[in-house]
Formats: C-alpha cells, structure tokens, sequence
C-alpha cells in the first residue's frame, strides 16, 4: 500500500519559495520522499492558504502554477470542506480552547483522524500537539 500523508501549507511554501528559512530541508526531504510516490491528502482550506499566500505577495503565475498542480495532480487529492466537515472542524476548535489551532488547522487535524492518517508534511508544530507524526 502506498504511504499517505497529510500536505499541509506550511511544507508548500517552504518547498516553493527559496529564501524560505527551511527550504533547502524541505526540498531535500521532497526530493528523497517523491522516489516512493507517495499519494498526499489536503483541503480547500489549505489550498486556498498556499493560493492566497502567493498572491498576496505579487506572485499570481506562482499561485496558479501551484494550485494547478495540487487540482490536476492524481497522487493529490483536494477535500472540500463541506458543511459536514466544517461543523467537525469547528466543533474540534471549540474543544480545544487551551491551544492556539487555526480552524484550518483543526479541519486538517479532523481529515487526518477521519481518514486513519498519522503523518502530515508541515513544519507546523500544531500537528505534534494534536498527536500527529511530522515530517521532515
């Protein structure tokens, strides 16, 4: 079976831009981790982090270049936040008062819990508290 990972937005934008502090560790972890072609889960909500990240920086042909890999790619697969998904994020949110999770990260945290995930590829130490394996 295929490893699967979690591909947050914090792994995305180290990897894509250069002066990034983490870029070279993260490129070099891509570069060894793509060899097993691995399939990678993320959401709308990730995807509309890493596209807005971009542009909001004047690097528009960046933002779609990346959004357009991450809708066409088929080792990628995109969940749309529906309203289910939404109300167990937000549900998720709410429990977790004592700590300083983003809704998206708490929608990242309840897709990897409803799809049996342990692994995400973030630098994001959130995942950790949540009890998330982190790479890299």
């Amino acid at each position: 079976m295929k490893n699967t990972y979690f591909l947050d937005t914090s792994y995305l934008i180290a990897l894509e831009i250069e002066n990034e502090q983490s870029h070279q560790q993260v490129l070099q972890h891509w570069l060894t981790l793509v060899i097993s072609k691995p399939f990678l889960i993320t959401t709308t909500y990730i995807f509309d982090e890493v596209v807005t990240f971009f542009n909001s920086r004047n690097l528009h042909e960046e933002a779609i270049k990346i959004g357009s890999n991450l809708l066409e790619s088929p080792e990628i697969e995109v969940i749309e936040v529906d309203r289910n998904l939404f109300y167990q994020g937000w549900y998720y949110f709410q429990k977790h008062q004592d700590k300083s999770y983003s809704l998206t990260d708490c929608l990242s945290f309840v897709v990897m819990e409803n799809r049996n995930l342990s692994t995400a590829l973030t630098l994001d130490n959130h995942f950790v508290q949540a009890g998330f394996q982190c790479l890299p």
